[in-house]
């Protein structure tokens, strides 16, 4: 995986699990931080919008022709 031994691997996990770090983790303050991570689940790009626009298109098409 990552060069991790097994034991290297347990050992680090139990580490974790005693700090507990989502116990106090608040997200982000600033408003920048907001705005980054309010973009994580953007999946952009020329494709999708494309995409919405044929089936924006495709629809027109049909109400107007009655297909």
């Amino acid at each position: 995986m990552n060069g991790w031994t097994p034991e290297r691997q347990r050992r680090q996990s139990e580490l974790i699990r005693q700090w507990r770090p989502w116990e106090r983790s608040t997200g982000p303050r600033t408003a920048a931080g907001k705005a980054k991570s309010s973009r994580n689940a953007y999946r952009g790009g020329v494709r999708p919008m494309l995409r919405e626009l044929a089936k924006l298109l495709r629809e027109q098409r049909r109400a107007l022709t009655g297909v």
